[in-house]
This record gives C-alpha cells, sequence and structure tokens, in this order.
C-alpha cells in the first residue's frame, strides 16, 4: 500500500491501559477522514460486589462499532479471557474476519458450544513466524512465553512505520510449554525497523527477572510429596503450562490428578487434542473424589481469585456436589491476585483454615509465577528491538508510570503514555495524542448488553444497599380513596422503633398526606404520587437516614 502526505498512522485503546484485563486496541491507517482500522484482542474483566447482577464487563466499542464498515479485521494475541473472552459477545457489532492460533480458534470454539445463541465467526489459523495481510497493515506473528499454549507478540507494518504490540509475554528460559520467547526475531525486526513498541506493562514495578516455570514444578513437587492429605491446587484455568508442571509434579509423588471446575476441563479437553498434555496420564473424574485415598490424589481446580460459583468456592462453603475437605488437607493457590479480588479471596481463604484446611501462598514458598515481564525483561525487549517510541500498555496507572520511566532510563527516544480513549497518532512526525473518544464499560447481563444505566445495574445497586419501597393507591375520577393504601418494603429495617413497624409508619405517612392535599388536586395522579412519594423519602430519612428506593403507583378508575 503506497502512503500519501494525509495519511497517519494511530494507535487507539479502548480497553485494557489503566486497568488490568479487557484489553481492545485499535489500529488505525490512511487520511484522518478515511481511515482503516484492525482490532488486537478483545477481552473482558469480571464484575465485583458493586455490580450486581452483571456477568461479564466488556469495553466499550461504540467508536468503532458506528464504523465497522472501515474494520479490517481482528487478531487475538492468545486465549486469555482479557483477551479473548468478550469477542463472542462484541463480534455481531463488528462482523469482521477473527485471525488466531490454533489453540485461540479451538479454545473459541468450545467456548462457542457453552454460549447459547453463540455468533458463526469466521476464523483465519496463522502461526507463529507467519505473516498475513489485513487490510493496511502486514503483520508477522513472533513466538513469545507466556502461561498459555501460542501466545503471540505481533509486528504490524504499515507504510508510515513498523509496530511491535507485545502483548502478554515474558522471557523463560526454560518453560514446561512450547519454546522460549524468539529472541532472534524480535532482534530481527529490530534490525528491519521498530517505529513503536506497545508493551505490557504488568510486572514493571517488579526487580529482576521471572523464575522459570521448572522452578515452580519442581517446588510443587517438594509440596506435594511432603503432603499428608488431599493436595488441591488452584491456578488460573487458561494456564496450561501449570496444569502440566502439576500433574508431573504428582506423578513424581505417585498421586493422581483430578480436574474441578468447567473452565478447567474445557482448557484441559483442548489442550489433549492439541498435544499439549501428550504423555500426562488421563485425569480422574469428579464423582470418585471420596473414593480415592486422601493421600493419593492432587487436584487442580478453579477459584484462585475467589469466585464465589468456583470449585474453591463451593467448597469452602462445604457446597460441592461430589466433593468435600477435610482438616489436614491442603490448598496451594498457585497464582497471584488479580487487583480487586483481594477480599474474596481472603473470604475464602478464612473460610477454609476453619474448616481446619493448611493454606499455601505464593511467597511462602515457590508455587507460582506470573507469565509477564520484570524489569530486566522489559529492557532486554528494549534492546533487541530498539523502539523509536515507547508505549506502555496492560496495566493499571502504577504500572504504566513505572514502564515508561524504565523506558526513559533505557535510552528509548520517545515515551508516550496513554489511556483508553486517546488516540495516539504515532507517524508521520512525534507522537502524540490528536484526540480522545467515548471509552468506558458495558457490562453483559444475562442475554443482554448495555451500559449500567441500561441494564438496571445503577438502581440494582441502589437496591442492594438501601432496600425499595412499593406504595399503591387507587382512587375513582373524584380522587377519593377505593381502597386501602398496599404497602411493600424490601431491604428496609423491620421495625421503625421499638413498638412500630416500619411499614406501618409509612402507610400512616400516605394516609396523611393523602389528607391533607385538597380534593380537587387530589384528581391529578401524578400530583398525588409526588406528594406522597416526597413525604415518605422524608420520613424515612428522618427515621432511618437513608434514601431507599421509592415507587408511588396510583392507579384511577
Amino acid at each position: 500500500m503506497t502512503k500519501n502526505k494525509k495519511d497517519e498512522l494511530i494507535f487507539l485503546p479502548l480497553g485494557g491501559v489503566g486497568e488490568i484485563g479487557m484489553n481492545f486496541a485499535l489500529y488505525g491507517y490512511g487520511p484522518r477522514n478515511n481511515r482503516r482500522y484492525i482490532v488486537v484482542d478483545v477481552g473482558v474483566t469480571f464484575p465485583g460486589d458493586d455490580l450486581p447482577g452483571a456477568d461479564l464487563v466488556l469495553p466499550d466499542i461504540t467508536f468503532i462499532a458506528e464504523q465497522a464498515d472501515r474494520l479490517d479485521g481482528i487478531i487475538l494475541t492468545h486465549a486469555h479471557e482479557d483477551h479473548y473472552g468478550a469477542l463472542i459477545s462484541l463480534w455481531p457489532s463488528l462482523k469482521a474476519p477473527v485471525y488466531c492460533t490454533p489453540f485461540t480458534s479451538a479454545m473459541l470454539e468450545a467456548k462457542a458450544l457453552s454460549e447459547r445463541g453463540a455468533p458463526k465467526i469466521p476464523l483465519t489459523i496463522f502461526r507463529a513466524g507467519e505473516s498475513f495481510q489485513v487490510g493496511a497493515f502486514e503483520v508477522e506473528a513472533v513466538h513469545v512465553t507466556h502461561s498459555i499454549p501460542e501466545p503471540v507478540s505481533l509486528m504490524i507494518r504499515s507504510p508510515l512505520g513498523n509496530v511491535i504490540h507485545t502483548g502478554d509475554w515474558k522471557l523463560d528460559h526454560a518453560p514446561t510449554l512450547g519454546q522460549k520467547t524468539d529472541e532472534d526475531h524480535f532482534r530481527r525486526l529490530g534490525e528491519e525497523g521498530v517505529l513503536a513498541l506497545v508493551c505490557d506493562s504488568t510486572n514493571a514495578m517488579r526487580e529482576g527477572e521471572s523464575p522459570s516455570e521448572v522452578e515452580v514444578s519442581e517446588s510443587l513437587a517438594e509440596v506435594i510429596t511432603n503432603a499428608t492429605g488431599r493436595v488441591l491446587i488452584t491456578t488460573f484455568s487458561s494456564n496450561v503450562g501449570r496444569i502440566r508442571s502439576i500433574a508431573e509434579a504428582a506423578e513424581k509423588a505417585g498421586r493422581s490428578v483430578m480436574i474441578l471446575g468447567r473452565s478447567l476441563l474445557r482448557v484441559c479437553e483442548v489442550s489433549r487434542e492439541l498435544g499439549y498434555l501428550d504423555g500426562i496420564a488421563p485425569f480422574l473424574s469428579e464423582d470418585e473424589f471420596q473414593s480415592v485415598a486422601r493421600k493419593n490424589i492432587v487436584v487442580i481446580l478453579t477459584g484462585s481469585q475467589g469466585e464465589a460459583r468456583a470449585a474453591l468456592g463451593k467448597l469452602s462453603r462445604d457446597e460441592h456436589r461430589n466433593a468435600s475437605l477435610a482438616p489436614g488437607d491442603m490448598v496451594v493457590f498457585s497464582s497471584r491476585s488479580i487487583p480487586g479480588n483481594e477480599k474474596e479471596i481472603l473470604n475464602i481463604q478464612n473460610a477454609l483454615v476453619d474448616m481446619g484446611v493448611d493454606i499455601l501462598l505464593d511467597g511462602e514458598t515457590l508455587v507460582h509465577v506470573s507469565g509477564h515481564p520484570r524489569r530486566v525483561e522489559l529492557k532486554q525487549m528494549y534492546e533487541w528491538t530498539k523502539p523509536t517510541v515507547g508505549v506502555p500498555v496492560h496495566g493499571e496507572a502504577r504500572h504504566l508510570i513505572a514502564q515508561a520511566q524504565l523506558m526513559g532510563e533505557a535510552g528509548v527516544p520517545q515515551v508516550s503514555p496513554v489511556r483508553n480513549g486517546d488516540m495516539l497518532r504515532l507517524a508521520p512526525g512525534n507522537a502524540e495524542i490528536i484526540d480522545h473518544v467515548a471509552a468506558g464499560r458495558v457490562y453483559k447481563d444475562g442475554n443482554m448488553i448495555g451500559d449500567d444505566d441500561a441494564m438496571g445495574i445503577k438502581r440494582r445497586r441502589v437496591l442492594s444497599w438501601v432496600g425499595h419501597v412499593v406504595l399503591s393507591l387507587v382512587i375513582d375520577k373524584a380522587g377519593e380513596l377505593l381502597a386501602d393504601p398496599e404497602i411493600v418494603c424490601e431491604g428496609l429495617p423491620r421495625m421503625a422503633d421499638s413498638e412500630n413497624a416500619f411499614a406501618d409508619v409509612l402507610y400512616d405517612v400516605a394516609l396523611d398526606t393523602y389528607e391533607t392535599i385538597p380534593p380537587k388536586r387530589r384528581k391529578n395522579a401524578s400530583t398525588l404520587e409526588n406528594a406522597v412519594e416526597k413525604a415518605l423519602r422524608a420520613e424515612i430519612r428522618d427515621i432511618w437516614g437513608k434514601k431507599p428506593l421509592i415507587s408511588v403507583i396510583v392507579v384511577q378508575v
């Protein structure tokens, strides 16, 4: 593709910058009024207690959805939920071809089978080392090491310069799954010329280098060998390398392995089909849990982030249909806490301790290693690729700032911090933010997607905090009451004081308010509704000091 003087190369994140998860990046090429785009990654994050009812948190992609005819393709770097988990939900708004590796393709197909009404998404398979054209861009995949099979970085070539989008990566001199990060490939790209490095910042605050996955496997083997009861190890369900490490460690200790958790089972099925669990004995089924001696089993299970419905959450409440724990069993957290999940994880750990279960955490011994680069590894990447512009992504503000400072210290000529919605022009000229577009969050709630107002989440949040009062009045055309008022109080204190029920007090307030309204004005239903609602709100505030939702319904017959 040729270039003209009006063409621009831009980078625009709509998710994943200033936060962990929900990665969604746009690259655009062409004149300002007629750019063509590609998307790199379409990820989710997960809701906390402040989003009652929401199932998933998705990036707001209105900007590109409104010009989807200019979108030439979607490229997925790997099959972690925060990089591909929103594709099935958001693809109908984009309808662009999707490019991914074989493992990511298989994971997408398995995920689609479990989601009602999942769209049929056209997939084009590529492998590390291959190049392919997507609209204005030539894309080349580079093998990297991460905690899942077939992760790739992308060299994105355009007439105005080349960009390396690292995705998630790390350096590991002895990975248990796949090959090491392809240093030679990155060096070749650096010699070719790299305009910008858009780089993972997750561990930019951590000094040194990451331990190897082999070291984790050896440490886990020692933990399992020394345990006297059951050993349960919870980790991210997509961490196939860790699953393999645990299985190998269990085999060395003479124990069989069981999988608990639907997402783990799905990953293991795909991994076996593609050969990533070759040589690993078949896993036990969960209905064998009680029949296997405690000293002869290792259980790999979901729930490392405190998810209430995951296998570990159910076990901590003794609600699992086929499994239960006993004093002397051990739960190993082979993971680290994603920011925001600390409270839920701690609640589960405390519940396990109350059951007499031993807890082993990362930091107490080596049971986990991150899939993201520390500072020495980041500096190695800068040296290999020699970028003119450094763009920190994939992290909270403190991670982004830490990497921006590190890039400057390492001699990257220009560092361009961005946040979600910032349109960064990479070329021509010096990199600079030239626009800001709407970027935010939408929510998958059952089978529907919308913002918190459209999905009713704002109202649900209020309901969860302070409850709901509903009062109905039936009047005739003259404004006279035809029946006693009906009142329902949900989520309010039962008693207003030591003698009077809250509902009874509010009932009296509603009747008193009705009586004070002149008969001619009672005929107006909206006037009556507003007056009664105002009176109820004032009474509740005086008694309780809070403001529940109040619905006054006047029916005129």
